[in-house]
Order: C-alpha cells, then structure tokens, then sequence
C-alpha cells in the first residue's frame, strides 16, 4: 500500500532525487552476484550530500514552520551529519550550531582539522569542541549548545545525531523505499537484498517501514557500524515503531523485519579494521567508487564477506545503498599510508 508521504508531510526538496541506480560491473564479476549500488552519496550539491539529506527535507521543513533561525545539532568530531546539517544552515540562511564530540579515537591530529569539521566550518557553522563517546542517548552538549542559543535570543531547532531520532527521522528513508520501488517497476527489476549501514538508526528503520508497506517481501540487512549491535537494534526498532505509527503502517512489524549484522563493525565507532581498509581499496580499484573508513567501508565490507562466504547465494540481485562519507576519508589518510 503507498504510504504518499509526499501529500502528507511537509518536505523542502534538497536533494537530486531518485538518487541514481547503477550497475557495478566489476565488482559483481569479482563476487559472483549482480550488485548494484543506489547512489545517495551524489544525490545532493550540497557540500556531497549524503544519507542525511534525505532526513533534512523533513526536518528542515519543520524548522522553516516553526520559524527557526538556527539549526543546532550533535555528531563527531568527522560526522557527515553535522556536515549535512551545515550545509544545510547555508542554503536556508539560518545559522548553524554543531557540538563535535570525540566518538573516535583516531591518533592524528589532522582529524580534527580536514575531512567534513573543514567542509562545516566553510559552511559558517560554529563547531563546539566538546563531550566524548558515542552513544544514541541524548547529549547534555546538545542541550547546552540549544540553551546558549535561546540566551543570545536565537531560535533553535534541536536535530538530534544522524537526524534519526526525532519524531520524522524515519522519513526520509520510508520515502527512499517507494522510490527504489518506482525505479524496480520501470526497469522490471526487483532486488531481493539491501545492504545498509546502520548507525543511529533512522535509514534502516525508514526502510523497514517504506519496504513493510510493499506487497513484495525483502531482506534489508543493516551493517552495524556502531560496535555495539545491541545499542543499534534498539535505535532501529525504536524508530521504526514511532515512524510506522506515525504514517499509519497497515501491519504490525515484526522482530525479523529488522536484521543487523555485527561482524562487519571493527574495533568500535568510526575505528577501521583491515576488512574495512581492504572493502574501501578494492571498490575504489574496481569502480572508482569511494567509500568510508566509519560507515560505508563496513557495509561494503560486510557485503564481500557475505558473497564470498555464500550467505548472499550466487547469482542474487543485491542493491548497495551508498549513504555517502567520502569526505571523511582525508582524515584517515595514515590507513592507506602503505598502499
């Protein structure tokens, strides 16, 4: 059953959409499957885009209606949310106001100084230097950073990390999967597979009720970048819930709608491993395509792990969401210092 977003919630249209599809050839050859990649990290001019701008039609919606002047917001120190959010700011003439947490501990001291904190900062947001360790709860930085604002007589709209758990932070990614499906009947496709990173939680939990709402099954499986696949399960089917009472799902979701593989999640938050490092060489090799060391080289990772090892059969139609974070990889350069 459609959900028609589209005439019932309030969207700024920010982004190229729908975000292309295309054919990675030489990476199926390699892997034995026909992989395609859905390419929401080039769906947006603004400042490369990513997952988040999806979220931000919505939320930015609101913003404009309420009158906000200021979007505030929270990630770490490399986040591609916070940069989005910025970029954001910049093309609606607000202000912009983002507490970079340390998440990582990344040993460089270029991390906090290039990469997407650089590409925020160009933007006009004031980046806060403050709090540490990754967690979906909510912030007392966060708060903090709000306040500061109401007292200089600024008027804060609070997004939380990742855009996700924020009453239409599902959104974005219910609206993803009715276009995925219009693109699946004009070229008489279907993908029986969907590979996603899964972080905060609100792009997998949009998929699971954008795709539950559809008549034919799928299998949406989350790559857990968090290293803390508990945490994430709990994210997920939170905002799952709270976006498929808010569109009106007509079924109820099931425990085994939500699938979330930890294997893939490395030592701990935006922390690469040498399956991750390995993921992001070989799609740049194959199909010029960049990925990242916090989220996307772990879903690609998980990916190869899964068609080599047969968990994806041969042959099997399989999408790749590229949810974006390139801009990050500068930051890690000592990872590929040896290649």
């Amino acid at each position: 059953m459609p959900l028609d977003l589209d005439s019932r919630f309030p969207r700024l249209s920010l982004g190229f959409f729908p975000s292309a599809l295309h054919r990675l050839d030489r990476l199926s050859r390699l892997l034995g499957i026909e992989l395609w990649a859905k390419r929401d990290d080039a769906a947006s001019g603004l400042a490369f885009g990513g997952n988040k701008i999806r979220k931000l039609e919505y939320l930015a919606a609101a913003a404009v209606a309420e009158g906000c002047d200021t979007l505030v917001s929270i990630g770490n120190i490399q986040s591609n949310h916070t940069r989005q959010v910025a970029a954001v700011a910049a093309k609606l003439g607000m202000k912009c106001r983002l507490v970079q947490e340390e998440w990582t501990r990344w040993d460089d001291p270029a991390y906090g100084q290039v990469g997407n904190i650089l590409l925020s900062r160009l933007m006009g947001a004031t980046t806060i230097l403050e709090g540490a360790g990754y967690s979906t709860a909510e912030k007392d930085s966060w708060h903090r950073a709000l306040e500061a604002v109401r007292r200089e007589g600024g008027r804060p709209y609070a997004i939380p990390a990742g855009a996700s758990d924020h009453p239409l932070g599902g959104l974005g990614y219910a609206r993803f999967a009715e276009e995925l499906a219009a693109q699946e009947a004009a070229s008489g496709m279907f993908f029986d597979t969907v590979i996603t990173a899964t972080c905060t939680g609100s792009t997998q939990a949009g998929m699971v009720v954008g795709f539950a709402a559809q008549d034919r099954p799928r299998r949406v499986i989350g790559i857990d970048t968090a290293a803390d696949a508990a945490m994430t399960r709990a994210a997920v089917t939170r905002i799952a819930q709270a976006t498929a009472d808010l569109v009106g799902l007509p079924r109820a979701l099931r425990e085994d709608d939500i699938v979330i593989d930890p294997r893939f999640a490395g030592p701990d938050y935006g922390l690469p491993d040498a399956a991750t490092i390995a993921a992001i060489r070989l799609a740049a090799e194959t199909e010029g395509m960049l990925t990242d060391p916090v989220y996307e080289g772990k879903s690609m990772a998980g990916l190869i792990a899964m068609a080599r090892s047969g968990e994806i059969p041969p042959g099997a139609r399989v999408l790749y969401v590229h949810l974006g974070g390139a801009p990050a990889l500068n930051a890690y350069h000592r990872a590929f210092a040896a290649g």
